[in-house]
């Protein structure tokens, strides 16, 4: 069994997917690891509900069948919320080994102003944390 038998991926539906989702296939293939798929559904009107939902359903599948190719266990959590506090919780949930995920390089006072999912998670969890930058960022 490899370092790693768990890794938990946050992914969005962009651009900023791909570079993690080929990272994380060469890791868990190396280590053997489950990778489980977190889509976070985000939306604030019954209105929106439906196409987000919809899209995210779509984006797990798509990042599940790219790494099962691989001969990975993928599973996949699709989960509405708000994105920081629902990595985090699903961090405490499934106890994974490491949480791989994107980051848009965006700078500081970008950063300042928007917050950044991956600092919320850095902060708030004590899983070890894989950043990847994302394409097109």
């Amino acid at each position: 069994m490899g370092m790693y038998q768990r890794i938990l991926v946050p992914i969005e539906g962009t651009e900023t997917d791909g570079p993690v989702l080929e990272h994380v296939g060469g890791l868990a293939t190396m280590c053997g690891a489950e990778v489980v798929l977190l889509r976070v559904a985000h939306y604030h009107t019954r209105d929106q509900r439906a196409c987000e939902v919809e899209d995210a359903e779509d984006d797990l599948a798509r990042a599940a069948e790219l790494l099962r190719r691989r001969g990975l266990v993928v599973q996949t959590r699709l989960l509405s919320g708000e994105p920081q506090q629902v990595i985090v919780d699903q961090a405490e949930e499934l106890h994974p080994d490491l949480i791989a995920m994107a980051t848009h390089g965006h700078g500081w006072a970008k950063r300042m102003v928007l917050g950044s999912v991956a600092d919320h998670v850095r902060h708030n969890s004590d899983v070890p944390l894989l950043l990847i930058k994302g394409g097109g960022a």
